[in-house]
Protein backbone atom coordinates (compact mmCIF):
# COMPACT_ATOMS: atom_id res chain seq x y z
CA UNK A 1 0.00 0.00 0.00
CA UNK A 2 1.53 3.11 -0.81
CA UNK A 3 1.14 6.62 0.30
CA UNK A 4 1.52 9.58 -1.80
CA UNK A 5 2.15 12.98 0.20
CA UNK A 6 -0.48 15.79 -1.51
CA UNK A 7 2.05 18.43 -0.75
CA UNK A 8 5.27 17.06 -0.50
CA UNK A 9 6.91 17.21 -3.59
CA UNK A 10 10.96 16.44 -3.52
CA UNK A 11 11.51 18.70 -0.60
CA UNK A 12 14.01 17.57 2.14
CA UNK A 13 13.10 17.31 5.60
CA UNK A 14 15.27 18.08 9.46
CA UNK A 15 16.20 14.54 11.04
CA UNK A 16 16.24 15.19 14.98
CA UNK A 17 20.06 16.05 15.15
CA UNK A 18 19.29 18.77 12.11
CA UNK A 19 20.79 16.95 9.20
CA UNK A 20 18.97 17.67 6.34
CA UNK A 21 17.52 14.06 4.55
CA UNK A 22 15.62 13.92 1.31
CA UNK A 23 11.91 12.91 1.12
CA UNK A 24 12.35 10.00 -0.90
CA UNK A 25 15.04 8.73 1.40
CA UNK A 26 12.84 9.10 4.39
CA UNK A 27 10.49 6.64 2.48
CA UNK A 28 12.87 4.45 1.98
CA UNK A 29 14.11 4.57 5.69
CA UNK A 30 10.79 2.99 6.61
CA UNK A 31 11.36 -0.04 4.20
CA UNK A 32 14.80 -0.58 5.04
CA UNK A 33 13.40 -0.36 9.24
CA UNK A 34 10.93 -3.15 8.18
CA UNK A 35 13.79 -5.43 6.57
CA UNK A 36 16.31 -4.99 9.53
CA UNK A 37 13.07 -5.73 12.13
CA UNK A 38 12.88 -9.02 10.10
CA UNK A 39 16.69 -10.12 9.68
CA UNK A 40 16.38 -9.25 13.83
CA UNK A 41 13.97 -11.17 14.60
CA UNK A 42 15.20 -14.18 12.81
CA UNK A 43 18.33 -13.51 14.81
CA UNK A 44 20.72 -12.25 12.07
CA UNK A 45 23.41 -9.83 13.85
CA UNK A 46 25.32 -8.15 10.64
CA UNK A 47 24.06 -7.27 7.11
CA UNK A 48 25.60 -6.54 4.04
CA UNK A 49 24.48 -3.41 1.84
CA UNK A 50 23.44 -5.88 -1.00
CA UNK A 51 21.31 -7.61 0.93
CA UNK A 52 19.36 -5.27 3.09
CA UNK A 53 19.08 -3.88 -0.53
CA UNK A 54 17.70 -6.72 -1.82
CA UNK A 55 15.18 -7.15 0.65
CA UNK A 56 14.25 -3.14 0.61
CA UNK A 57 13.94 -3.37 -3.46
CA UNK A 58 16.25 -0.99 -4.20
CA UNK A 59 20.19 -0.98 -5.52
CA UNK A 60 22.88 -1.01 -2.96
CA UNK A 61 24.39 2.06 -4.19
CA UNK A 62 21.16 4.23 -3.05
CA UNK A 63 20.89 2.09 0.20
CA UNK A 64 24.50 3.10 1.17
CA UNK A 65 23.70 6.61 -0.19
CA UNK A 66 20.83 6.90 2.02
CA UNK A 67 22.06 5.41 5.21
CA UNK A 68 25.00 7.84 5.09
CA UNK A 69 22.51 10.75 5.81
CA UNK A 70 22.45 9.08 9.41
CA UNK A 71 25.68 8.68 9.89
CA UNK A 72 25.99 4.82 9.26
CA UNK A 73 28.63 3.48 6.70
CA UNK A 74 29.23 0.42 7.82
CA UNK A 75 32.15 -1.87 7.72
CA UNK A 76 34.12 -3.17 4.50
CA UNK A 77 33.67 -6.67 4.41
CA UNK A 78 31.87 -7.35 7.66
CA UNK A 79 28.67 -4.80 6.91
CA UNK A 80 25.47 -2.88 8.90
CA UNK A 81 25.23 -4.01 12.40
CA UNK A 82 21.42 -5.14 12.44
CA UNK A 83 20.83 -3.71 15.78
CA UNK A 84 22.78 -1.15 15.71
CA UNK A 85 20.95 0.18 12.45
CA UNK A 86 17.53 -0.97 13.40
CA UNK A 87 18.01 2.10 16.31
CA UNK A 88 19.36 4.36 14.14
CA UNK A 89 16.46 4.52 12.06
CA UNK A 90 14.14 4.20 14.53
CA UNK A 91 15.50 7.59 16.18
CA UNK A 92 15.99 9.33 12.53
CA UNK A 93 12.11 8.26 11.96
CA UNK A 94 11.32 9.58 15.80
CA UNK A 95 9.84 6.00 16.76
CA UNK A 96 12.22 5.77 20.20
CA UNK A 97 9.20 7.15 21.81
CA UNK A 98 5.60 5.31 21.48
CA UNK A 99 3.49 8.43 18.89
CA UNK A 100 0.13 8.84 20.53
CA UNK A 101 -2.42 8.66 17.23
CA UNK A 102 -6.41 9.56 16.72
CA UNK A 103 -8.28 7.53 14.41
CA UNK A 104 -11.49 9.80 13.22
CA UNK A 105 -14.01 7.51 11.12
CA UNK A 106 -15.55 4.30 12.59
CA UNK A 107 -16.56 2.72 9.76
CA UNK A 108 -15.40 -0.40 7.76
CA UNK A 109 -12.11 0.46 7.09
CA UNK A 110 -11.40 3.01 10.10
CA UNK A 111 -12.65 -0.68 12.79
CA UNK A 112 -10.17 -2.20 10.59
CA UNK A 113 -7.52 -0.17 10.89
CA UNK A 114 -8.89 0.28 14.66
CA UNK A 115 -7.98 -3.38 14.66
CA UNK A 116 -4.14 -3.23 13.28
CA UNK A 117 -1.93 -4.66 15.23
CA UNK A 118 1.07 -3.85 13.61
CA UNK A 119 0.89 -0.54 14.55
CA UNK A 120 1.97 -0.89 18.07
CA UNK A 121 5.01 -2.94 16.92
CA UNK A 122 6.10 0.07 14.74
CA UNK A 123 6.09 2.75 16.99
CA UNK A 124 2.47 4.20 17.00
CA UNK A 125 -0.16 4.15 19.59
CA UNK A 126 -3.63 4.11 18.47
CA UNK A 127 -4.86 6.62 21.52
CA UNK A 128 -8.17 8.11 20.21
CA UNK A 129 -11.50 6.54 17.95
CA UNK A 130 -12.82 9.64 16.91
CA UNK A 131 -16.91 9.07 15.18
CA UNK A 132 -19.66 11.98 14.78
CA UNK A 133 -22.35 8.49 14.89
CA UNK A 134 -24.97 8.60 17.69
CA UNK A 135 -24.61 4.63 17.21
CA UNK A 136 -21.22 4.41 17.79
CA UNK A 137 -20.19 7.53 19.79
CA UNK A 138 -19.71 6.11 23.45
CA UNK A 139 -19.17 2.33 22.52
CA UNK A 140 -16.24 0.69 22.87
CA UNK A 141 -14.23 -1.19 20.22
CA UNK A 142 -10.66 -2.36 20.36
CA UNK A 143 -10.66 -1.85 23.82
CA UNK A 144 -11.17 2.17 23.81
CA UNK A 145 -14.63 3.81 23.54
CA UNK A 146 -15.24 5.83 20.65
CA UNK A 147 -15.72 9.99 21.32
CA UNK A 148 -17.40 12.27 19.42
CA UNK A 149 -15.67 14.64 16.95
CA UNK A 150 -17.00 17.60 18.84
CA UNK A 151 -14.87 16.60 21.44
CA UNK A 152 -11.52 16.61 19.30
CA UNK A 153 -9.61 19.29 20.28
CA UNK A 154 -9.59 17.81 24.20
CA UNK A 155 -8.80 14.47 23.05
CA UNK A 156 -5.63 15.92 20.91
CA UNK A 157 -4.68 17.92 23.86
CA UNK A 158 -5.00 15.13 26.61
CA UNK A 159 -3.23 12.51 24.86
CA UNK A 160 -0.42 14.77 23.18
CA UNK A 161 -1.32 13.63 19.57
CA UNK A 162 0.23 14.91 16.77
CA UNK A 163 -0.43 12.59 14.47
CA UNK A 164 -4.01 11.69 12.88
CA UNK A 165 -5.70 8.73 10.67
CA UNK A 166 -8.63 10.18 8.59
CA UNK A 167 -11.11 7.77 7.59
CA UNK A 168 -14.52 9.43 7.08
CA UNK A 169 -16.74 9.92 4.07
CA UNK A 170 -15.06 12.35 1.28
CA UNK A 171 -17.90 14.68 2.23
CA UNK A 172 -16.68 15.25 5.59
CA UNK A 173 -12.87 14.81 5.26
CA UNK A 174 -11.92 18.86 4.99
CA UNK A 175 -13.89 19.42 7.65
CA UNK A 176 -12.31 17.49 10.30
CA UNK A 177 -8.92 18.14 8.66
CA UNK A 178 -9.85 21.87 9.71
CA UNK A 179 -10.62 20.53 12.94
CA UNK A 180 -7.38 18.59 13.25
CA UNK A 181 -5.17 21.94 12.57
CA UNK A 182 -6.64 24.05 14.38
CA UNK A 183 -6.25 21.16 17.51
CA UNK A 184 -2.67 21.44 16.77
CA UNK A 185 -2.38 17.92 14.79
CA UNK A 186 0.48 18.25 12.28
CA UNK A 187 0.58 15.18 10.47
CA UNK A 188 -2.84 13.78 8.60
CA UNK A 189 -2.86 10.29 6.98
CA UNK A 190 -5.60 10.71 4.82
CA UNK A 191 -7.75 7.50 3.28
CA UNK A 192 -10.80 10.06 2.22
CA UNK A 193 -10.56 9.88 -1.40
CA UNK A 194 -10.11 13.27 -1.57
CA UNK A 195 -7.83 16.07 -1.17
CA UNK A 196 -7.15 17.69 1.99
CA UNK A 197 -5.96 21.57 2.08
CA UNK A 198 -3.90 22.45 4.80
CA UNK A 199 -1.26 25.27 5.93
CA UNK A 200 2.41 24.71 5.24
CA UNK A 201 3.44 23.70 8.53
CA UNK A 202 1.10 20.27 8.34
CA UNK A 203 2.06 17.39 6.19
CA UNK A 204 -0.41 14.99 4.67
CA UNK A 205 -0.05 11.75 3.04
CA UNK A 206 -2.66 10.42 0.94
CA UNK A 207 -3.63 6.87 0.80
CA UNK A 208 -5.98 5.87 -2.30
CA UNK A 209 -6.78 2.53 -2.52
CA UNK A 210 -8.68 2.70 -5.65
CA UNK A 211 -6.28 4.52 -6.82
CA UNK A 212 -3.67 1.91 -6.69
CA UNK A 213 -6.02 -0.97 -8.04
CA UNK A 214 -6.23 1.64 -11.10
CA UNK A 215 -2.70 1.56 -11.63
CA UNK A 216 -2.74 -1.95 -10.83
CA UNK A 217 -5.00 -2.54 -13.66
CA UNK A 218 -3.53 -0.34 -16.41
CA UNK A 219 -0.28 -2.81 -16.30
CA UNK A 220 -2.43 -5.89 -15.89
CA UNK A 221 -4.04 -4.44 -18.90
CA UNK A 222 -0.38 -3.91 -21.02
CA UNK A 223 0.56 -7.33 -19.81
CA UNK A 224 -2.53 -9.12 -21.38
CA UNK A 225 -1.77 -6.98 -24.86
CA UNK A 226 2.04 -7.85 -25.21
CA UNK A 227 2.37 -11.09 -27.62
CA UNK A 228 5.07 -12.96 -25.01
CA UNK A 229 2.40 -12.87 -22.35
CA UNK A 230 -0.71 -14.17 -24.66
CA UNK A 231 -1.14 -17.95 -25.18
CA UNK A 232 -0.03 -19.52 -28.33
CA UNK A 233 -3.95 -19.39 -29.67
CA UNK A 234 -4.53 -15.65 -28.93
CA UNK A 235 -5.21 -13.05 -31.30
CA UNK A 236 -2.35 -10.57 -32.28
CA UNK A 237 -1.34 -8.33 -29.17
CA UNK A 238 -3.07 -4.31 -29.37
CA UNK A 239 -0.30 -1.88 -29.30
CA UNK A 240 -1.22 0.49 -25.70
CA UNK A 241 -0.46 3.91 -26.58
CA UNK A 242 1.22 5.66 -23.81
CA UNK A 243 1.10 9.82 -23.11
CA UNK A 244 3.77 11.34 -21.88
Amino acid sequence: MNAVGEHAGQRSVAAGDQRVIPEATVARLATYLRALVGMGELGVATVSSESLAAAAGVNSAKLRKDLSYLGSYGVRGVGYEVAVLTEQIHKTLGLHQNRAVALIGLGHLGQALAGYAGFASRGFRIAALIDASPALVGTQVHGLIVQHVDSLAEVVERESIAIAVVAVPAVAAQDVCDRLVASGVTSILNFAPTVLTVPPHVDVRKVDLAAELQILSFHDNRKAARPDCAGSDAAPATKVAVVR
